[in-house]
């Protein structure tokens, strides 16, 4: 390993393991053991609590992201004149406008504070920009609204991911995110029956198409929830403000974080300093490789965004076609929570992810030789749990850069972001002469989930390597008490 390196991680480790000065009961202050773990149930709670509004939101990140697609069959290309290659422009802009803005917002994010104003803001305008969507007459009016989406839309994964990662554990991290991420499971489920239900009910109401309709309604839904988002999200444990968490809880909220990696997220900050937090994440080259192996799996799933297509070649009509999408999603919801609880409660990252994405291999394999309705299928249900896997791989990301705060806001923000030119490349996998049997398309998915599933191995390698290390020194220093150590 290269000496500059080993001193970056050194840095990055710094206070990971010093030996820490606490009063014989670190507890006291709050009255004692039982009263804590009290006290820390209600904390607990009560940010579970306001913490699942970020599943709605995430619902409509995506339903907002993807209504072009459903506007499509209604009319949406005639009405605005789009020729050629014109709708596959409109779809991918946005993932420039959504790469570009995701590690300055993140940036932003830590800088001010505070998420309950921010991320609601940002969705207020997402939510305007999808209705103004609905009005536009050409090609360049929805070009420029799809970019402008994207640019609005970057903020929120990457931020709700640093939002939970400033009050959870890392042994309560993986569960959090895999409840936030079954909204975009969720939102495959059902995205395309909701849009089906105002296309068939709205077309000419009040001399608008439904297409337009599909635009204003889910738009104008965003608005409100946003606006809900105001008053229910949490700030930091250290930027927080109101009377649903005392001052006695705040300070547990931070010491929890203190204690679960050995330095507070404050000091942290004020050291490093913004900046810092970028140099450090761009230099890391687990960064990068967590970002190379997100991009690699993201063009394994891109199945999703051509579900019913997929689902179609089972040969049934378009209604039932588009129910059969919905149980390999829910089935994967489902899936997600349990295999992410697990994952935490264990402490183990790697084969959760791994197992996953080669269940998921299996399903490509099934479709690729046979054309059986009920194999074929069942595939789709192998493919989809795939998603179970790439949950738990978010949580191990935030595990990997714990401190400081500023070096992890950039680090989510550049994986997510890289991770999106997997979606620009997936879309190209499923051309239409390659079907009905998709063939070359699974093809491509095999091998792009088994490098993912490489890649993990080898940046589990190394965990394991500076785990050992860390071990070599503390037990140098005579120290009795288990610091830091990476979850691998």
């Amino acid at each position: 390993m290269p000496s500059s390196q080993r001193s970056l991680e050194s840095g990055s480790l710094k206070g990971a393991v010093q030996e820490k000065r606490e009063p014989l009961d670190p507890d006291l202050e709050f009255g004692g053991r039982e009263a804590r773990r009290k006290l820390e149930r209600r904390l607990l709670w009560m940010l579970d609590l306001r913490m699942s509004i970020l599943v709605f939101i995430y619902i409509l990140n995506y339903i907002d992201r993807n209504n072009a697609g459903a506007a499509r069959l209604r009319g949406f290309e005639a009405d605005l004149g789009l020729k050629k290659q014109e709708f596959a422009t409109l779809l991918s802009i946005l993932y420039v406008g959504y790469i570009l803005m995701q590690i300055p917002s993140n940036m932003f994010l830590n800088y001010i504070g505070k998420p309950s104003l921010y991320l609601p803001a940002c969705m207020i305008i997402w939510g305007t920009i999808s209705t103004l969507t609905g009005i536009t007459e050409n090609f360049v009016g929805a070009l420029l609204t799809r970019f402008f989406l994207g640019f609005m839309e970057a903020a929120f994964f990457p931020g709700a991911l640093f939002l939970i990662s400033k009050w959870y554990k890392r042994s309560e991290l993986g569960l959090r995110t895999a409840i936030l991420y079954c909204g975009n499971i969720i939102s495959n489920a059902f995205g395309a029956l909701i849009a089906s239900g105002i296309l068939d009910g709205m077309q000419g109401k009040l001399g608008h198409s439904a297409w337009r309709w599909l635009f204003y309604i889910e738009g104008a839904l965003t608005i409100f929830v946003a606006i809900v988002a105001i008053f229910v999200l949490p700030d930091f444990p250290t930027t927080t403000r109101g009377r649903w968490l005392s001052d006695e809880e705040r300070h547990l909220a931070m010491r929890r974080m203190e204690e679960d990696a050995g330095v507070g997220d404050e000091t942290e900050t004020e050291v490093g300093g913004h900046a810092a937090g970028l140099i450090m994440a761009i230099k890391d080259w687990k960064v990068w490789w967590f970002s190379l192996a997100m991009t690699s799996q993201v063009v394994a799933l891109s199945f999703n965004a051509y579900f019913p297509t997929l689902s179609a070649t089972m040969g049934f009509n378009t209604t039932v076609t588009l129910l059969l999408c919905a149980p390999p999603f829910v089935f994967t919801a489902i899936l997600a929570f349990l295999v992410s609880r697990h994952s935490d409660k264990t402490g183990e990252r790697f084969y959760h992810i791994t197992i996953s994405y080669a269940v998921g291999i299996v399903g490509f394999i099934i479709a690729i030789c046979t054309m059986n309705t009920a194999a074929r299928y069942v595939s789709l249900f192998l493919m989809a749990q795939s998603y179970a896997g790439f949950v738990v791989m978010y949580a191990w990301i935030s595990n990997t850069f714990p401190r400081p705060p500023s070096k992890r806001a950039v680090a989510l923000a550049l994986v997510n972001a890289f991770s999106q030119l997997g979606n620009v490349a997936g879309s190209y996998v499923w051309p239409t002469p390659w079907g009905p049997t998709y063939r070359n398309s699974y093809a491509i998915c095999i091998a792009t989930s088994g490098c993912a599933i490489v890649m993990c191995y080898v940046l589990k390698l190394h965990l394991h390597a500076v785990n050992r290390r860390l071990d070599k020194e503390e037990q140098e220093r005579g120290m009795t008490e288990k610091g830091f150590r990476y979850l691998t």
